[in-house]
């Protein structure tokens, strides 16, 4: 279950209404200054305060000589809320998300590929010019779609070849196919058979748990696979290695492209049979009505329809 019986205890013990006076001292500093805000005498705003540390077992605020300081705790609680609260007041209102009035902080796990086209358009054209989201953006790992289920993540980027995500939602956001990057030097040209690529020695690019997924599944599904003594973290440190020795590296025809201004290396046609796929965002059922997360969404959507 997704609420446990315990945590539904905690709930109908709490007051919401006490999470926002804690939220207005802890901003304002000042007890005298915070009741003001709130429309409440001082004595109920010291209640409140005495009521939520009661709750948390931890002061919360401390007094000093510039003023009330959140504890560590507090500090937690204060991170949480910037986002819990506008996202409570919006359910209870029905409202959209307005990203420049409310705070939000987006966890994406993406590839390296994923980042490298998204990340420098999302923050260059597609994000409004105010705004308080802020996004945060990290790797794949094993135990991405867990987090997912645990909100510790908001989405994944990833390719459309994995099983484990059949209970999760998702949605093209764009297509990609390879390209082969060799030296300069290379006797290569133009473009690659599946003999000369599987005769050649390959850098791979170690998506996750340890191998480059796509092209290493295709050549599995035909009896064949090649060999690579070297695998890096990165689609472009993997077209580095291939400028300086005779190793292929096999990558997203866009990050080619755009990597195209190192003369050191040249771009093949990749052999028919590593084809293409589609590169989708995931993430939890749960979310599928959350205005943050629709508006969330919205963005990687038209991030992918620009690359179309």
């Amino acid at each position: 279950m997704f609420i446990s019986i315990m945590r539904i205890g905690h709930l109908r013990q709490a007051d919401l209404n006490l999470l926002v006076v804690f939220t207005v001292v802890a901003e304002e500093r000042n007890i005298t200054r915070a009741a003001s805000r709130l429309l409440l005498s001082q004595p109920a705003v010291t209640r409140a305060l005495q009521r939520l540390r009661d709750t948390f077992h931890d002061d919360l605020l401390i007094r000093t000589s510039t003023g009330y300081e959140p504890t560590p705790t507090g500090q937690r609680l204060l991170q949480d809320l910037a986002t819990m609260l506008p996202r409570l007041d919006r359910l209870m209102a029905g409202g959209d998300f307005d990203p420049e009035t409310e705070d939000a902080i987006f966890r994406i796990a993406a590839t390296d590929h994923a980042a490298y086209l998204l990340v420098p358009p999302l923050y260059t054209s597609v994000l409004p010019k105010r705004t308080k989201v802020e996004f945060g953006f990290v790797p794949l790992h094993a135990g991405q779609y867990e987090a997912l289920e645990k909100g510790r993540l908001d989405l994944v980027l990833n390719g459309d070849h994995d099983s484990a995500t059949v209970h999760l939602s998702k949605e093209v956001i764009f297509d990609v196919d390879f390209v082969c990057v060799v030296s300069r030097k290379s006797k290569l040209a133009r473009a690659i058979t599946l003999k000369q690529y599987l005769a050649a020695e390959h850098v791979a690019v170690d998506i996750v748990g340890g191998g480059q997924t796509h092209p290493d599944r295709l050549l599995a599904a035909i009896g064949e696979k090649r060999r690579c003594p070297l695998v890096v973290a990165q689609h472009t440190v993997a077209m580095r290695v291939a400028a300086v020795t005779e190793m292929i590296a096999t990558v997203p025809r866009r990050m080619a492209v755009l990597e195209a201004s190192n003369r050191a290396t040249k771009i093949l046609e990749a052999p028919a049979a590593l084809g293409s796929f589609k590169y989708v965002m995931i993430w939890h059922p749960r979310m599928q009505t959350d205005a943050a997360h629709l508006w969330l969404r919205s963005i990687i959507r038209e991030l992918g329809r620009r690359l179309s």
